[in-house]
């Protein structure tokens, strides 16, 4: 899912968690889930059921043949269904016409993008709880340290670094709360059969469907969701609007951390921000990374509305469409989250260097105008705000700490894990 271009961009561990090898291995749970499931309702024989799940091991898969094999056939699911048929028949060759029964190749390419998908929110809300985090404990220690507060990029008023820091975190928290909701409805099991009607299961439908659901830990879908793409694309917006107000916060903190303005910078560290030709710079990189996010993230989100119109009950090229951008959306918010993560504890805040910047406009404008909006008291009515927000916030991810533990989020069970 890398390429030099913009490996950079990430880093290994989502990279890994969206390898050929992982969404494989995820194909694989989903098959192995399936025979279960329909073993347990009597639509197969518990014998073949258990050799199809055991040989559910992606190790025992040539993968980069199956992903070669992919493109000649038009969907991964083909050469892999192929290649488990074919090697459950080297086993138990009853079994092998058992493999895959009565689903289509959306049903295992779908749940398999959504297992991965989850354990990708799990590190990226893992990194925006940090940024937060943080951010909320800079408010309250800064609450009262006056700062430039700038409009359309001129020095305006006066304000709180710790309200600045407030206002960097209350969207992130806002878009926990609904990925909250939106994972709920997004992260679905994926069982139509060949056009959305799982004929071929006849009355067991519903009880695979549920035991399917169970086992991967997934919600049960009252129907198939083949060309009903509306709330995996919701969580896809949401997905947008986080890394884009993951790219407020890094386009503050960048030009805060100008030469010029000198009140902030990054972190420093040996090999971070470095130049080839000038040894004196200390480049911004997380709010690179961060704000290279927000500007790739829209299109994607883009795409996926493009291929909502679909056809009929299967889509021809809009679903495909959608299936392509989807990996490198979830990739770009991740990177940008992880940045931001990285960046906001060991943020350097130079608060004599504020009000030097603050002083500089006090002395350059007539009194009065200096009274009125320069004043660094000013900064106590944006401090009561800061301190009230904290507050609130706090109590905000309390809340979804308490939600989350509820329902057992946090913890799904690894998209990639070895299935039993």
């Amino acid at each position: 899912m890398s390429s030099i271009f913009e490996g950079f961009l990430a880093n290994s561990e989502i990279l890994e968690a969206f390898s050929e090898q992982h969404f494989v291995a995820a194909m694989l749970r989903f098959e192995a889930a399936l025979a279960r499931a329909q073993a347990k309702a009597g639509l197969i024989p518990q014998a073949a059921a258990q050799s199809i799940v055991g040989t559910c091991k992606v190790e025992l898969f040539d993968v980069a043949k199956i992903v070669r094999e992919s493109g000649r056939a038009g969907s991964i699911a083909i050469p892999l269904v192929k290649s488990l048929k074919e090697t459950v028949g080297i086993f138990n060759r009853e079994a092998a016409g058992f493999v895959h029964h009565g689903a289509t190749s959306q049903d295992v390419i779908d749940t398999a993008l959504v297992l991965l998908t989850r354990d990708a929110l799990g590190l990226i809300e893992a990194d925006v709880h940090k940024a937060i985090s943080v951010l909320l404990a800079l408010a309250g220690r800064h609450a009262d340290d006056p700062v430039l507060a700038r409009t359309l990029m001129q020095p305006a008023s006066v304000t709180s670094f710790g309200l600045k820091c407030a206002g960097w975190a209350a969207p992130l928290v806002r878009s926990l709360q609904r990925l909250q909701v939106s994972r709920g409805q997004a992260l679905s099991l994926q069982l139509g059969g060949a056009v959305g009607t799982l004929a071929e299961m006849k009355d067991k439908a519903g009880e695979v469907v549920a035991l399917m659901a169970d086992d991967l830990q997934l919600k049960a879908p009252l129907v198939c969701w083949h060309t009903q793409r509306d709330e995996w694309v919701a969580l896809g917006c949401e997905l947008g609007l986080l890394v884009g107000s993951l790219g407020k916060v890094a386009r503050d903190i960048s030009l805060m951390s100008q030469y010029e303005v000198g009140e902030l910078a990054e972190p420093s560290e040996a090999g971070r921000g470095g130049s080839t030709a000038m040894l004196h710079k200390r480049n911004p990189v997380a709010c690179m990374v961060t704000l290279a996010a927000a500007q790739r993230a829209p299109q994607r989100v883009a795409a996926l509305l493009a291929a909502m119109p679909q056809e009929h009950e299967r889509a021809l090229g809009h679903w495909q469409a959608e299936l392509a951008e989807w990996p490198g959306l979830v990739m770009s918010v991740h990177g940008a989250a992880r940045a931001m993560a990285q960046a906001v504890p060991g943020l350097q805040v130079n608060t004599q260097r504020m009000r030097v910047n603050l002083e500089a406009v006090r002395t350059a404008v007539p009194p009065q105008t200096a009274d009125e909006w320069f004043s660094a008291a000013l900064a106590q009515p944006a401090a009561q705000l800061a301190r009230a927000q904290v507050q609130a916030l706090t109590v905000a991810m309390d809340g979804l700490a308490r939600v989350a533990a509820a329902k057992g989020l946090g913890q799904p069970r690894s998209a990639f894990q070895e299935t039993p």
